[in-house]
C-alpha cells in the first residue's frame, strides 16, 4: 500500500464494543508506513486502553481538548491530517458529525479538517436500521464522507445481522484507495491483475419452497475477494450470498443461486481472469424435475431423481487461458492430504486448498479456518487455525507467486467430484 507511506492519518476511536478492532487497523496503518495519530473518546476508553494505541501508533493518544501543550489540538490534528478515519463510528458520532456538534476532541477535529474522512459504522442491527441513523449516513455520504460497512455477521450478544464493523482489510483498502487518488489500490502486488472468485453454496430447487443445498456461508470466498481487491486486483465475485459479499471499490458482485447459474457466470468471465479461485461449494447433483408447486406431506414421500451437475472446475482446467492460475478448494472430513492430492491431479488445476471441516473452528460458517495448500509440482504448505482473511492472504501469496514464477500449466484435466466450500 504505497499510497500510505508518510501520510498523516488521524484514527478516531469511539465507544463501541468493536473498538478493539481499531487496534488492528492502527497496526496495519503503521505497518503500511503511515503516521498514525490516535484520538479516543471517553466512551472508547471504557472498551480499550489508550496505552495500547500509545504503544502501536506514531504519537501519543489524545483524549481531550485540554490534555496537550498545543492550545488548539483539534486544529493541529485536523489541519495536519491527510485523512481521518473513525473506527468504529457509533450512532452518536454519526449524528454529531452530521449536525456539526463538536462535543469532544474527535468531533472537533472532524469539524476542523478539509481532509478526506472515512467513517466505519458499527452498532446493533436495530440501531443501524433506524431511519434516523440511515438518514445521517446518507447525508454524510452526500457530503463526500466515505462510508465503509457495516458488514453482516455475528454481533455482541450472539445474534446475527447487519451492523458488524467492516473487516480491517476492507477499511485499509478504502483508505489506500482514497489516498491513491485514482480509485484503485496504489502499490498493491496484484495491481493490474484480474481475479475471478466463487463463494457460497449453490441451491438446487426441488419445488418453489425446498432445495438441495449445503452449509457453505461464503465467508472464505468473500475474504479472498476482499483481500485480492485490497492488493490492487480487479475482482469479480460470483456468489450465492450477494447480500453478505464485500461492498467496496474493485469488486464486481455477481449473484447466482444454482450450479447452472454459477457455471454460466464463471464460464462467461473466466477467460479474461489471471487467477481463478473456485471457493464455492457447488452441488454435485440436482433434481431432474422441479415441482411447480410446493410438495405437501399429505401427498406422501416424494421420489426425487437426481442428475449430475457440470464439474465447473474440471471444465476450467480443460479450457484454461494461457498463463492462467486455477485454484480449487476441497472440504474434507478424513484423509485430507490424500483426497486433496487426488482432486488436484484429476482437475487439471495448479493448486488446491483443502480443509478438514470436521475440526473445531474450521470451514463452514466459522470466521476462522485452517488449510492445506498443495500445488501441481508437489509443493505443499499448511496454514494453521487463523482468521479467514489471513488464510485468504496466504492463498493469494501462493497464487501470485505461481502466476509470476511457475511455467504454464499443460496437464490434461480429468474428472472427479467437485467438492469445494
Amino acid at each position: 500500500m504505497g499510497a500510505l507511506v508518510g501520510r498523516r492519518i488521524v484514527l478516531g476511536v469511539t465507544g463501541g464494543i468493536a473498538a478493539y478492532k481499531a487496534i488492528e487497523v492502527c497496526r496495519r496503518l503503521v505497518d503500511a508506513g503511515a503516521h498514525v495519530a490516535p484520538v479516543m473518546t471517553g466512551g472508547a476508553m471504557r472498551f480499550v486502553g489508550r496505552a495500547t494505541f500509545d504503544a502501536l501508533a506514531s504519537e501519543p493518544t489524545q483524549v481531550s481538548l485540554w490534555d496537550e501543550e498545543h492550545p488548539v489540538p483539534h486544529t493541529r490534528l485536523g489541519q495536519g491530517a491527510d485523512l481521518i478515519v473513525v473506527c468504529p463510528a457509533t450512532a452518536r458520532l454519526l449524528a454529531d458529525y452530521r449536525i456539526g456538534r463538536s462535543g469532544d476532541l474527535l468531533t472537533a477535529t472532524l469539524m476542523a479538517t478539509r481532509a478526506p474522512v472515512v467513517v466505519c459504522p458499527a452498532m446493533h442491527t436495530e440501531m443501524w436500521e433506524q431511519p434516523s441513523v440511515q438518514e445521517n449516513v446518507a447525508v454524510l455520504a452526500e457530503r463526500g464522507v466515505t462510508i465503509v460497512g457495516p458488514d453482516h455477521g455475528r454481533l455482541a450478544g450472539g445474534d446475527v445481522g447487519a451492523g458488524r464493523l467492516a473487516d480491517p482489510v476492507d477499511i485499509l483498502a478504502a483508505i489506500d484507495s482514497i489516498l491513491g487518488g485514482d480509485g484503485s489500490v496504489a502499490g498493491g502486488d496484484m495491481a493490474g491483475l484480474e481475479v475471478l472468485v466463487t463463494a457460497g453454496g449453490t441451491r438446487e430447487p426441488i419445488c418453489p419452497v425446498r432445495y438441495i443445498g449445503n452449509r457453505s456461508s461464503g465467508k472464505q470466498g468473500h475474504a479472498l475477494a476482499s483481500a485480492a481487491a485490497a492488493r490492487g486486483a480487479k475482482v469479480r465475485c460470483v456468489t450465492t450470498r450477494p447480500e453478505t459479499a464485500p461492498d467496496r471499490l474493485g469488486i464486481e458482485v455477481i449473484g447466482v443461486e444454482t450450479a447452472a447459474d454459477m457455471e454460466a457466470a464463471v464460464m462467461g468471465h473466466a477467460a479474461s481472469a489471471d487467477i481463478v479461485l473456485m471457493a464455492a461449494a457447488v452441488a454435485d447433483f440436482r433434481p431432474v424435475e422441479v415441482a411447480g408447486s410446493k410438495l405437501k406431506k399429505a401427498d406422501g414421500t416424494p421420489e426425487i431423481r437426481l442428475e449430475r451437475t457440470t464439474d465447473i472446475l474440471a471444465q476450467l482446467g480443460e479450457n484454461r487461458s494461457s498463463g492462467q492460475v486455477l485454484v480449487g478448494f476441497a472440504a474434507e472430513t478424513d484423509d485430507l492430504r490424500q483426497n486433496a492430492a487426488s482432486k488436484l491431479a484429476s482437475k487439471g488445476i495448479d493448486m488446491i486448498v483443502a480443509n478438514d471441516v470436521s475440526a473445531p473452528g474450521v470451514g463452514f460458517g466459522h470466521d476462522t479456518n485452517a488449510v492445506l495448500l498443495l500445488d501441481r509440482d508437489g509443493g505443499s504448505a499448511e496454514v494453521p487455525l487463523t482468521g479467514k482473511h489471513q488464510v485468504a492472504d496466504a492463498v493469494l501469496d501462493a497464487a501470485v507467486d505461481r502466476l509470476h514464477n511457475a511455467p504454464e500449466a499443460t496437464a490434461e484435466a480429468g474428472t472427479g467430484e467437485d467438492v469445494t466450500r
